[in-house]
């Protein structure tokens, strides 16, 4: 099981080149990327986009790609011949027409507009997307040990709010046949007070208790808790993206225990369910951001 929040960084170099991967990702509904990279490298991009969804089922996934180059053939100078003589020719009028002293040099004319362009060169094109991809696959395996380390450790406190769920949906399992014989005890002492010296129909008393057990019985719902519970441990356990899984099994959990709730009219049993859902919300806030 994984986080959808972590961060990864890689770097690959050969002949010259060297193209630096940086990603981070956080929580996500679906799988979102972001990918900036230099504009000569945007052939690529579709490559990296599909890099990243063999390694990523969800998350918001931002990645920055820098190139860098030490080759001295990357960059080349252009010398403008006719913008030289243009130069030259402007120069030899303005002297020829004004008295000033022409103090025009080559090391000044190299500094006007124009005169020295700079051309970048082709870049290789295999090696770039060789080392793209080697540098991808790096930050991504980084990236994956961080969301798994943070998968684990929110992992193991869901386990340990599922322990406390399982311990309150004990107590309110021990409490139902309680609450139904306090219901009858107190069904009875109404009667006799009401009734006074009348004897008590004990067939419709019996019917009475009978149908409020029925209405108040929550024993399907526990039934259903403790499965979603097993069900919960099984999909913590599993390696695969599980997010929308354990989302429908906290709605589930929620269900259950808001069903308990308007079935029962105990104050005890009535506390109880406010602590379920309680560690119930806490749940439900950590799969927020799992993958």
């Amino acid at each position: 099981m994984k986080s959808m929040t972590g961060f990864g960084r890689a770097e690959a170099e050969e002949q010259g080149y060297k193209i630096t991967v940086e990603m981070k990702s956080v929580n996500h509904r679906f799988l979102d990327m972001n990918i900036r990279m230099p504009r000569f490298m945007l052939f690529l991009e579709d490559d990296a986009r599909e890099l990243i969804k063999k390694n990523l089922a969800r998350g918001r996934v931002e990645v920055f790609v820098n190139f860098a180059s030490t080759k001295d053939s990357d960059r080349k100078i252009r010398v403008d011949l006719g913008m030289v003589r243009g130069y030259l020719e402007a120069a030899r009028t303005i002297r020829e027409n004004v008295k000033v002293k022409d103090d025009l040099t080559l090391s000044r004319l190299m500094t006007l507009s124009d005169v020295l362009t700079f051309e970048e060169q082709a870049k290789d094109e295999e090696l770039l997307k060789s080392l793209l991809g080697k540098a991808m696959q790096e930050a991504l395996d980084r990236l994956n040990a961080a969301r798994e380390a943070e998968g684990k450790r929110i992992g193991g406190d869901i386990l340990e709010r599922a322990e406390l769920l399982t311990q309150i949906v004990d107590e309110i399992e021990a409490r139902e046949p309680v609450v139904a014989e306090e219901y009858k005890e107190k069904l009875r002492a109404k009667l006799e007070e009401y009734l006074q010296n009348t004897e008590i129909d004990e067939n419709r008393f019996q019917a009475e208790i009978l149908y409020f057990t029925d209405r108040a019985s929550i024993t399907e719902e526990i039934v259903r808790l403790r499965s979603h519970f097993v069900q919960l441990r099984q999909t913590l356990a599993s390696d695969e993206a599980s997010g929308r899984s354990l989302d429908f099994l906290v709605q589930e959990l929620n269900r259950e225990c808001n069903t308990i709730g308007s079935k029962s009219s105990d104050v005890t049993v009535t506390k109880a369910v406010l602590r379920a859902k309680s560690e119930v919300e806490k749940i439900r806030e950590q799969v927020q951001n799992i993958e």
